[in-house]
């Protein structure tokens, strides 16, 4: 598509062909698609701040970053910041105490799912154990989960001990989908503290949580 089609098509009411003009510019250098993506952020369309959002992270410049920032931020639909911290986290480690702070500032369940398993993507450890500690304060279930779930992925990690010791700090807890998480984290580490909190999980009250923390034990 050419420039004076995709200008076209980016002021047509139909948010389909808003869609199709910025998936173009796919196509274009930085210097031209990044101009036109960062007048689209605030577009009327949710879907399509969210191929703004997408696009803006395949051109990799200081403006496209400057935009992704201001994009989670002040965007009102959590999927749109959900795509815009996906974007940003392609920028690598250079983004990684932004989506921290994003992740600090953003409660919603999925920006917070988003940003975690871009930072676990990206090996960024530390960052991972703070927002993992973070979320594990919060009320979302799925929150919590995937953090539980983070923590596990430190095992190989220099964060290795700080994330046991707060893994086998919910070994009590009276969540049963805590438990059932907190078996597969603790699968993940070899130590003496890890299997002795496994060996309580296998004898749990809730079938479930029986049942996940028996898993490793099958041929």
């Amino acid at each position: 598509m050419d420039l004076t089609q995709i200008e076209t098509d980016l002021q047509n009411p139909d948010f389909q062909y808003r869609l199709k003009a910025i998936a173009a510019l796919k196509d274009y250098s930085a210097d031209i698609a990044v101009p036109i993506l960062t007048k689209q952020i605030k577009d009327p369309e949710f879907l399509v701040r969210t191929f703004v959002a997408r696009e803006l992270g395949r051109q990799k410049t200081s403006e496209s970053f400057a935009a992704l920032l201001q994009i989670m931020r002040f965007d009102n639909t959590p999927n749109v910041r959900a795509e815009a911290a996906n974007s940003l986290s392609l920028f690598d480690r250079i983004s990684a105490s932004h989506l921290v702070q994003a992740f600090v500032k953003d409660d919603h369940w999925l920006v917070r799912r988003s940003i975690l398993a871009a930072l676990v993507e990206m090996e960024c450890h530390e960052e991972v154990l703070e927002i993992c500690s973070l979320g594990l304060e919060g009320e979302d279930a799925g929150v919590k989960e995937a953090c539980i779930d983070g923590l596990g992925a430190l095992s190989s990690s220099r964060q290795s001990d700080a994330a046991l010791t707060k893994l086998l700090s919910f070994k009590d807890s009276e969540l049963e989908y805590i438990r059932v998480r907190l078996a597969y984290a603790l699968m993940q580490f070899d130590t003496t503290e890890a299997k002795e909190a496994m060996s309580t999980l296998r004898q749990d009250s809730d079938y479930r949580v029986v049942g996940a923390a028996m898993e490793n034990l099958l041929p």
